[in-house]
């Protein structure tokens, strides 16, 4: 059953040589093989602002250039976010885009007088997050316990209404070989095919 896919490549740096892109293309290439529609963001191609006050977040307007973006993610039933881990968690733009896009409105809604929690608008999509970092992934998990990720899961995706979220880790990139890498490629488009 064909499924709607946005994938949202969340590194920072343009340049088309970062293994984020790589990885995204090839999701998106197993993904509409399958026959499942897909839709990318690349934030590394976007300017926005940072929100910088409580009131901008509950009462402003999401910038122009993002509200195809607001919309893309309404649209989806499954998120796929590519991103490099930078000190342990996303990069700033990463998190300040989903600031911007997952505002009161669009992916929750504050409680009325009376109810005591917001609800989540955005209950029936699924993620993955798809990550890529210096270190080995084991050792980010067991050492480091995931604090990154698990905060993005919890505290933003879940909190929304998206569940689950899924994690593929890629480790020691730097270092990795040729035939590594297309490995991951590989495993990546599978995913991208089952719409995971």
């Amino acid at each position: 059953m064909p499924h709607r896919i946005l994938i949202v490549i969340g590194h920072p740096d343009p340049s088309p040589e970062r293994l984020c892109r790589a990885l995204a293309a090839s999701y998106a290439e197993g993904a509409e093989r399958a026959g499942h529609a897909v839709r990318k963001i690349d934030l590394a191609l976007l300017e926005f602002p940072m929100l910088r006050t409580m009131q901008e977040f509950e009462h402003g307007a999401i910038p122009d250039n993002l509200k195809e973006a607001a919309e893309a993610v309404v649209w989806a039933e499954h998120i796929v976010f590519v991103f490099p881990l930078w000190l342990g968690t996303m990069p700033a733009m990463l998190k300040a885009f989903l600031e911007q896009v997952m505002r009161p409105g669009t992916a929750f809604a504050y409680p009325q007088k009376g109810e005591g929690f917001a609800k989540s608008m955005l209950r029936g999509r699924s993620a993955r997050l798809v990550v890529t970092m210096g270190m080995p992934a084991p050792v980010y998990r067991l050492w480091f316990l995931g604090h990154g990720l698990a905060g993005m899961r919890r505290s933003i995706l879940n909190f929304v209404g998206i569940k689950p979220v899924r994690e593929t880790l890629f480790g020691m990139v730097a270092t990795a070989s040729d035939a590594k890498r297309i490995g991951w490629l590989k495993q990546i488009q599978r995913l991208g095919e089952r719409a995971i």
